[in-house]
């Protein structure tokens, strides 16, 4: 074993080698892409679509799918998945792919720069380089929230993993590039296969579609509800050259809609029940790892809408258990707001029993809240979810208008700048704290979904405490003060008790 894990190492540095010394010699990142020499490996690796419904059960119906074949449902309408080759990815053991990884990261070799392919082997391994469509996403920053954990919840191990630093501002990206690049392959071998690639969205998953098709010069379309998204979301679309249609419904109606459009036209389906959009979202839970010189954090804490997130998040780390990177796997906390709390209901009803959450379930109508990507009431990766939870020994919380708006302005207090989303994550995090779920010496990690760049409109209602019924006890106005020193100088000793 000692002997297979040098060789492992010792073949990954070779390969690292071989991309500097490509680099040196080449300017143009695709022709070092092409000029690579290919990894070393005995067996081909590969993946395919199967029904999510045989993941679940663990046993393989012998349903499958093509990567290139434009299906999103099995045969009995349930949701597939992207399975792996896990038997052939196994032949390298965990050093070699601890070690390829590592080396792959901060490079401009192409495409391993962006965090999503430098794990390329463990999402689309057939894919062709030229093929892909990258803007280096990923490679997001662990921000250690040190004072917000040490004074808001008296904890001494507390992260947030800050996927809204990315191109288009949010997490999507991640998925994003992997789907837009299979579209750019299946083009590629058939011109009128796909003539756009379109989705609902209540903002994010918009910006992203809309970037990597305008990278890719693929047209894209996207269904958004109407008065329900920030500007700076909104625009996002519209500045890429979508397609924007602002429909009078809401997300799940924008939903129903695309489906009955991709349905009938050659049109691609870019939303989460597309497993694609998984496989580049899970990459963000092998950084994490990466991030902690592979050691597991006890709480992983996500915001949950579709619910697809919560599942790439438990893919991630459930890969690199499976192949030995890691011995155990992070519980798992699901965090919805409450007036779009559709799993949470169900948990509550079944006392927390998981098993039962199922039969627990309802969908329901969604309400106006702040933390708008995640106002969806029947989520379509609902039973993806219970999967996580279930098999981490999860939690689903939930958090109030107020309780997420307060959350996000107190953490941004400590140098943060959260979207709303995050604040759903933070208030469950601290309800979690102060009944003594989590402890204060737990390594947890909060997933910031999105950059609060995104959603100034609800800042500025926060802090102008305009919000209708919220306190908005941390809020900060600016203070109006006359073109004169002594006026100045009073305001400055009244906020500073001078």
């Amino acid at each position: 074993m000692q002997v297979q894990q040098k060789l492992g190492a010792s073949r990954a540095m070779k390969a690292s080698r071989n991309v500097q010394r490509v680099f040196a010699a080449h300017s143009d990142i695709r022709k070092e892409a092409a000029l690579r020499v290919p990894l070393d490996k005995a067996h081909t690796f590969n993946a395919k679509f199967v029904p999510f419904a045989d993941v679940q059960s663990n046993k393989m119906s012998g349903e499958t799918y093509s990567l290139d074949d434009i299906v999103y449902r099995s045969r009995d309408g349930g949701l597939l998945d992207v399975h792996h080759d896990m038997k052939a990815l196994a032949q390298y053991g965990p050093d070699y792919w601890r070690a390829l990884f590592d080396a792959r990261v901060g490079t401009t070799a192409w495409p391993f720069g962006s965090g999503v392919w430098s794990k390329k082997e463990w999402v689309l391994p057939g894919l062709s380089d030229d093929d892909i469509v990258s803007m280096f996403e990923g490679n997001s920053n662990l921000f250690w929230a040190e004072r917000f954990g040490r004074e808001a919840l008296g904890m001494t191990d507390l992260w947030v993993k800050q996927c809204g630093n990315s191109h288009t501002g949010s997490f999507k990206d991640l998925g994003m590039t992997v789907l837009v690049s299979q579209v750019n392959r299946i083009r590629r071998m058939n011109p009128k296969s796909v003539t756009a690639v379109g989705c609902a969205s209540t903002g994010d998953t918009s910006a992203a579609l809309s970037a990597y098709c305008a990278a890719a010069g693929i047209p894209s379309i996207v269904f958004l509800p109407a008065d329900k998204i920030s500007l700076a979301q909104l625009v996002q679309p519209i500045a890429n050259g979508a397609l924007v249609l602002s429909i009078d419904t809401d997300f799940d109606g924008c939903m129903r809609l695309i489906k009955q459009v991709t349905a009938e036209t050659p049109i691609y389906l870019a939303n989460s029940m597309n497993s694609l959009r998984l496989e580049g979202q899970k990459t963000a839970a092998i950084e994490i790892l990466q991030q902690f010189d592979w050691q597991v954090p006890d709480w992983v804490i996500i915001p949950g809408g579709n619910l697809g997130n919560i599942y790439a998040f438990y893919k991630g780390f459930k890969m690199c258990k499976e192949l030995g990177l890691v011995d155990k796997m992070p519980r798992l906390v699901c965090a919805q707001a409450q007036n779009a709390n559709p799993l949470y209901q169900a948990f509550a009803k079944a006392n927390g029993a998981i098993p039962e959450i199922k039969e627990a379930y309802e969908p329901m109508k969604a309400k106006m809240t702040f933390a708008s990507a995640i106002q969806i009431g029947d989520p379509v990766s609902i039973d993806r979810a219970i999967m996580a939870l279930k098999d981490t020994n999860g939690i689903v919380e939930e958090a109030s208008e107020e309780e997420l708006m307060d959350a996000a302005a107190r953490a941004d207090r400590t140098g943060m700048f959260n979207c709303p989303h995050t604040g759903v994550a933070l208030a469950a995090l601290t309800k979690l704290r102060e009944r003594q779920v989590i402890g204060p010496n737990d390594r947890t990690v909060v997933v910031s979904t999105a950059h609060g760049l995104k959603f100034t409109q609800s800042k500025v209602a926060y802090h102008s405490k305009q919000v209708p019924g919220m306190t908005c006890q941390f809020a900060n106005p600016p203070v109006q003060v006359r073109e004169d020193l002594g006026a100045v100088m009073d305001a400055i000793k009244t906020k500073f008790k001078l």
